[in-house]
């Protein structure tokens, strides 16, 4: 219903009043995540494309926008002081004679210390292959029906998840004050032939041996982990459709497992590098063992330490751009 205003003193003043549009509010908008934070002082009408001044006129001709900024003055004393920090480590780094990095330069690619570095990436590939190998066997296991089954798994992985690696390995080491000879026949049978435990299993091969069996117990609890992660009716659809089992597993639940496991086994294999340096108390010639060779021969104790921990750098680096790769790979289809 319109409203009429005498033409009285004061009238026309009440009539633009009345007609005059409420104030609007003042606005706080975010410019992207993490981004700063500005505040629009509101406008009766909508505005124009501001310029690089940070104001603009409205079309109404209403007051003038103005761009206010949000401060934030610790993060720029936090970045200062890192920055102090990473500086004082770099001068501590490059100044200090004692570090002796003409000595690094000298030993790190030497030909012993090459040889090092090969012989630990093959520990490490021996470890893992037959660690997930029979780690996903153990899993399969754990998820069975069959309470046997289940209950060997479970202890396995109890017993190889209690006792240090480096006991492993020395039992392994010392397997034949055991057991002298294998031998090889029908079980609580006649044998057919037998070997000595010493030909049989040497150095490399107990290495192997207990880094794979070691590496197991973990490996199938990650490999279960990621079964779990898939949706029970992935395999309920699947049995539905008369899919075998095996196929099932292969086709439809590991590709979607693989999505939970490569996070954490690709942390595993990083692991397990830096973990074949247990093996230098069996006298193998990996990476950790070489540089203290080395260090025990010339005295030049840091240099050698320095050597070996630039290797290790450069190999758990190149692994976690592997692992960044095949995540994104079985992650392609998320979301």
């Amino acid at each position: 219903m319109p409203v009429e205003f005498s033409d009285t003193d004061g009238g026309d003043a009440r009539g633009a009043s009345a007609k005059a549009p409420p104030p609007a509010p003042r606005v706080r908008a975010h410019r992207g995540y993490g981004g700063n934070r500005v505040l629009l002082a509101a406008a009766p009408a909508r505005t124009a494309a501001l310029p690089a001044d940070g104001t603009a006129d409205t079309e109404a001709g209403g007051p003038l926008l103005k761009v206010v900024t949000t401060r934030h003055p610790w993060r720029w004393v936090a970045a200062a002081g890192i920055a102090v920090l990473l500086a004082m480590a770099a001068s501590a780094l490059i100044t200090n004679p004692a570090w002796e990095w003409e000595v690094v330069g000298e030993y790190l690619f030497a030909p012993s210390v090459l040889r090092a570095v090969v012989f630990t990436l093959e520990l490490t590939a021996l470890g893992i292959v037959f660690g997930f190998l029979l780690g996903t066997v153990l899993a399969l296991m754990r998820l069975s029906g069959n309470p046997l089954l289940n209950s060997v798994a479970w202890g396995y992985i109890a017993l190889f998840r209690s006792v240090p690696l480096i006991l492993q390995l020395l039992f392994w080491y010392n397997l034949a004050l055991l057991y002298p000879r294998i031998s090889f026949g029908v079980p609580f049978g006649p044998a057919f032939f037998d070997i000595g435990t010493m030909d049989l299993i040497g150095p490399v091969t107990a290495a192997a041996l207990g880094l794979a069996l070691h590496q197991a117990a973990y490996a199938a609890e990650i490999v279960r982990a990621g079964l779990l992660s898939v949706d029970r009716g992935q395999r309920e659809a699947a049995a539905a459709l008369g899919i075998p089992r095996t196929r099932q597993l292969f086709r439809i639940v590991l590709p979607q497992a693989m999505r939970s496991i490569v996070p954490i086994a690709g942390n595993e294999i990083i692991g397990l590098i830096k973990g074949t340096s247990v093996v230098y108390i069996m006298a193998l010639p990996e990476l950790f063992y070489q540089v203290q060779v080395i260090y025990n021969r010339n005295g030049r104790v840091i240099a050698l330490l320095l050597v070996a921990t630039i290797w290790y750098l450069v190999m758990t680096s190149v692994m976690s751009v592997a692992q960044h790769y095949v995540e994104r790979y079985y992650g392609r289809g998320r979301g």
